[in-house]
């Protein structure tokens, strides 16, 4: 009777053993499964943490306070003064939609024309600048962006960007790419150079567009002594390889900028170039008899280095309106429901998007601008390099 019962029980343990062994090995291929299908669908579609990481910024950080002292009672003393208790019926919708119930912008921002206006902010007005000039950005269905219409471009000048005037040796980073030049939007291009072009939803296309602008620039701080890059990476294209829209152009250029950071520790400034939507009216400023296409600085306030790069596109503007009076439009801050907020620029503590004319701006007016910013600006990383240390010379 005791042999019988030993028995039974090595056969219980047996079959304990054998379930156990089962429910690991189903566990382990579910897992693999569901690897799988993460690292397999379009990354569109895909939690990223950069995803959780704009909902958690929807949420109150007393939120977070509050969780933490539930576990440790001690986090209750940082409570803000007049805390009020957490609604957690509002907080699971606003984290499941992004849309907050006590702000109207996070419902109709991306559905109204000229809603997000409001979520800029004027830092600093140049001439003419107010709530009716600010930047536009105009957004045609991803798959319009990619007919490319007939250009005209016979009636670009042939001007270079001039030498320096200085009698001594021209300093120079020597072999260092200190300025990074990119455009998030860069198929964005100009009605003059557009054939029957006549609405900012037509100034698009995958050559004659805002690159060409990148480019000049670089060239014109090269002859500056300033090494810098003009990057070429067609953004849209990512956006149609990867599945994305065109609102979310900067976490499609976001790699591009890292990587850049990353293979070259010598960069020292970002500036993302755009072409603004707004008319020629508001984009076009004579000075000296010539026509060039005016800047406006746009800096995300969404970002914990908002101080630094609002400093440096302040600096900038002022430089700029001292030598080519009015050709800056000033800096705004952009936050809020219906904007990006960041546009990586907490990559780096001087990185700075610039609205570079606009859609019925030419090319001569904005290579005039491209080489007078980059005249300016060489003139500021001069300055800049011989407080923090003697620059080198050629």
């Amino acid at each position: 009777m005791k042999y019988k019962k030993h028995t039974h029980a090595n056969k219980d343990k047996w079959k304990a053993f054998y379930q156990g062994t089962m429910v690991l090995v189903v566990a382990t291929i579910c897992l693999y499964v569901l690897i799988g299908f993460l690292t397999s669908i379009k990354p569109s579609l895909r939690l990223s943490s950069s995803t959780l990481n704009e909902w958690t910024e929807e949420i109150d950080g007393s939120m977070f306070l509050y969780l933490f002292s539930q576990e440790n009672r001690l986090f209750e003393q940082a409570y803000p003064e007049g805390m009020d208790h957490i609604n957690w019926s509002s907080l699971l919708f606003e984290t499941a939609t992004n849309i907050r119930p006590d702000d109207v912008r996070s419902l109709l921002g991306r559905e109204l024309p000229g809603f997000s206006f409001f979520d800029s902010k004027i830092l600093v007005a140049g001439e003419g600048t107010d709530y009716t000039t600010l930047p536009i950005e105009s957004s045609p269905p991803i798959e319009a962006i990619a007919k490319d219409k007939e250009t005209v471009v016979d009636n670009i000048e042939e001007e270079k960007p001039e030498e320096p005037k200085e009698e001594e040796p021209p300093l120079t980073t020597e072999d260092r790419d200190v300025v990074f030049v990119y455009s998030t939007h860069n198929r964005e291009s100009f009605l003059p150079h557009i054939e029957g072009g006549k609405v900012a939803d037509d100034a698009f296309h995958s050559e004659v567009n805002i690159t060409m602008v990148n480019d000049r620039f670089v060239e014109a701080l090269e002859k500056n002594g300033i090494g810098a890059v003009a990057d070429e990476t067609d953004i849209y294209n990512n956006l149609v390889k990867n599945g994305m829209e065109y609102w979310q152009s900067y976490d499609a250029a976001r790699p591009v900028v890292q990587n850049a950071l990353k293979t070259n520790k010598d960069i020292q400034y970002l500036f993302d170039f755009h072409r603004d939507a707004v008319g020629g009216d508001v984009t076009t400023k004579e000075i000296n008899g010539k026509s060039y296409a005016r800047l406006m600085f746009v800096i995300g306030g969404e970002v914990e280095n908002f101080e630094q790069n609002y400093q440096l596109a302040d600096k900038l503007h002022k430089l700029l309106n001292e030598k080519y009076p009015g050709i800056s439009r000033g800096v705004i801050k952009k936050e809020g429901a219906t904007t990006n907020g960041k546009f990586n620029q907490d990559l780096s503590e001087q990185a700075i998007l610039v609205e570079f004319g606009g859609v019925d701006n030419d090319f001569n007016e904005l290579y005039r601008t491209a080489d007078a910013f980059a005249e300016v600006f060489s003139e500021f990383y001069w300055d800049a390099e011989k407080v923090d240390g003697e620059p080198s010379g050629s």
